[in-house]
């Protein structure tokens, strides 16, 4: 059974973060701990899943409360996929956020990630039946 729970960045063991990420090979957050550590810390809420005593899972959000929610970092090691972890997650740390409308995910276009983010109820911006939508990303 996988614990699912709420967590501060200072009850994650770095180390075993950065095992997460290189498992799921996410390797530009691994180059730079001390800025994966800030991100961590600056996130608004951070969910982990645990099998026994090891880190299997996390994701994070970012939310000013009120108006929007990023979701970020959805990672579950490959080892367990399949067991709706990552649904999991997902879903506890959006119960932090009841009020707020905008929930904003953003994932690569592969067809798995397609489903997986259609299956959580979101749509890309282009098939939204609310108007017209566009996403602007900037990396730097």
């Amino acid at each position: 059974m996988t614990d699912i729970k709420v967590v501060k960045a200072s009850d994650l063991p770095l180390g075993e973060v950065l095992e997460l990420y290189r498992a799921v090979e996410w390797l530009a957050y691994t180059k730079d701990p001390a800025n994966l550590v800030q991100a961590l810390e600056g996130s608004s809420t951070l969910v982990a899943a645990y099998d026994g005593q090891s880190l299997v899972g996390l994701a994070r959000a970012i939310s000013d409360g009120a108006s929007i929610c990023y979701l970020q970092d959805i990672l579950v090691r490959p080892s367990h996929h399949r067991r709706d972890i990552a649904r999991a997650l997902v879903e506890r740390a959006l119960e932090q956020y009841p009020l707020v409308r905008q929930k904003v995910l953003i994932a690569g276009d592969e067809p798995k990630q397609k489903a997986f983010c259609e299956a959580l109820g979101y749509t890309w911006p282009e098939e939204f039946q609310g108007g017209s939508v566009r996403a602007f990303i900037r990396f730097d």
